[in-house]
């Protein structure tokens, strides 16, 4: 059975930084672009950032670009996200996404779906 699992979320100021992180079990996915997505409170779920297989590269969404960045270890099957300058319109739930994702990704597209993670973030 393939798990993403999504932690590191929690409640912030802004300004603050958050680290989130995903660990995929079940299958590799070192052959998939992996990323994140946000969904706020009434709103739809979007993308925010995503990162290629061989050679890591990386594609962001207008609001993030500059203050998040988006690594993943192909050893450990994992993906990060390091969210910095945080600012109230970032709070959301934080998932983690895998496979047929790519720049300006919708998410009926991706395979895989984390449960997500709630991130917080007070003015």
């Amino acid at each position: 059975q393939v798990q993403l699992l999504e932690s590191g979320g929690g409640l912030v100021q802004a300004g603050d930084s958050l680290r989130l992180s995903c660990t995929a079990s079940g299958r590799t996915f070192s052959m998939d672009d992996m990323g994140w997505f946000r969904q706020a409170p009434g709103r739809e779920r979007e993308f925010v950032a995503g990162i290629s297989t061989v050679g890591g590269n990386t594609y962001y969404a207008n609001s993030v670009k500059s203050r998040f960045t988006i690594s993943r270890d192909n050893t450990k099957n994992t993906v990060a996200l390091q969210m910095n300058s945080l600012k109230p319109e970032d709070t959301a739930v934080y998932y983690c996404a895998a496979r047929n994702l790519g720049p300006g990704s919708l998410p009926q597209n991706v395979d895989y779906w984390g449960k997500g993670t709630l991130v917080t973030v007070s003015s």
